[in-house]
């Protein structure tokens, strides 16, 4: 079994990188949900051949890309997706845009649970439709659930047509059990509102917990959802901008895929799939590493805070590498904490209050990184409070 090195040091700036290019060089950045490890060695030698060729013209569809998220849901999830489900889109977030063209009206109501990723106070807002916030209940050990009442509160509004689940969750780290799935499809199917399932974290998640992709829970689970997937976040390829869907139901499908058709919006790249295909059917061993070596890194993290820095507070993580920080003892407000962080510790995150009600007082930290660069975000960070 090929060996990664996740320790291994990789400069990125001046490499037009979006993480590392828009700081300046004294600033350690630990915020925008890419990694900073090499892709897997079959993805970068899959690559090279593939340019060496010489001629990048028009590709076909040949349905290999299509059979390794196939094969990927398969193995890592136990889910049988049936090929014919599958469709390329460029990435999750225009996936979610083209379901609520396809699935909602101007002026319906989105629910989406609240602190939420923060594009989704965009997305909804600039296609003409109303946000309706579910606000997670954040519990005594910092992990978060539920509420149920509120939810169905919300679904049983008269133009409430879709609910936006985030599995696992961004910002929190949330994984949904299968218990809270069920619930979730039984009030969204007895209101009739349509899901949308962003399931881009569903690599990322740590011992103890299990992600359960929506569409499997059941018949008619599957029957009323489109479930968005990118292996981008495991194997740190979101530059090449491909994922893809699953849409069980026929009717669903082809109603999700007509304004791809109608807007030729559906062409794929030449090194847009190649890297999906190689990730999913050849990289197992990545995957699995890059798990191992995140949970050191949480560890890590949470043993510091701890000992060193017991003003920051991680609640119980249970997925993704985006780490929800509890920074309320610190006594500031939203603009002024991310400005400490920033010009003080020299270490940019993503300020809590920018994903909605429930983020103010927190940061988020994506420890995906070698650990020498998290422990040295750590003392910078315990220096600045040390300073205050």
């Amino acid at each position: 079994m090929m060996k990664h090195d996740f320790d291994e040091l990789v400069n990125r700036r001046g490499t037009e990188c979006k993480k590392w290019d828009t700081y300046t060089e004294d600033v350690l950045p630990m915020w925008i949900a890419d990694t900073d490890f090499k892709c897997p060695q079959p993805v970068i030698d899959a690559m090279v051949k593939r340019a060496e060729h010489g001629i990048y013209g028009y590709p076909v569809n040949c349905k290999a890309f299509e059979q390794s998220v196939v094969n990927w849901q398969k193995k890592r999830f136990g889910w049988d997706v049936d090929l014919d489900w599958v469709e390329y889109t460029p990435a999750v977030i225009p996936a979610i845009v083209y379901a609520m063209r396809a699935f909602t009206n101007p002026g319906d109501n989105i629910v989406i649970q609240m602190p939420a990723y923060h594009p989704f106070h965009d997305i909804i807002p600039n296609n003409g439709r109303h946000i309706l916030g579910n606000n997670l209940i954040l519990k005594a050990d910092g992990s978060y659930e539920v509420d149920f009442e509120d939810l169905e509160k919300l679904l049983s509004q008269k133009r409430t047509t879709m609910f936006l689940l985030c599995n696992p969750h961004n910002p929190v780290g949330k994984c949904f059990t299968r218990e809270e799935l069920t619930r979730i499809s039984e009030l969204c199917l007895k209101h009739n509102v349509f899901v949308v399932a962003d399931e881009i974290h569903s690599d990322i998640v740590y011992k103890g917990y299990k992600h359960i992709p929506f569409g499997s829970l059941s018949r008619q689970a599957a029957d009323n959802c489109v479930v968005c997937v990118n292996p981008s976040k495991t194997f740190n390829i979101a530059g090449v901008r491909t994922g893809a869907v699953i849409v069980p139901n026929r009717n669903k499908h082809d109603l999700f895929y007509a304004p791809l058709e109608d807007n030729k919006a559906y062409g794929r790249t030449v090194f847009g799939t190649l890297p999906v295909e190689v990730s999913y059917n050849q990289c197992d061993y990545y995957a699995d590493q890059l798990l191992e070596y995140l949970e050191g890194n949480l560890s890590y993290l949470e043993n510091s805070l701890s000992a060193r820095i017991p003003k920051i507070k991680v609640g119980k993580t249970q997925a993704t590498y985006l780490i929800w920080l509890n920074c309320k003892a610190l006594n500031m407000a939203p603009q002024e904490l991310q400005s400490f962080f920033l010009e003080k510790a020299k270490v940019a995150m993503n300020e809590g209050s920018t994903f909605g009600p429930g983020g103010a007082g927190f940061m988020r930290m994506n420890i995906a990184c070698p650990r020498s660069r998290l422990a040295e975000a750590l003392a910078r960070i315990e220096t600045a409070i040390n300073n205050l």
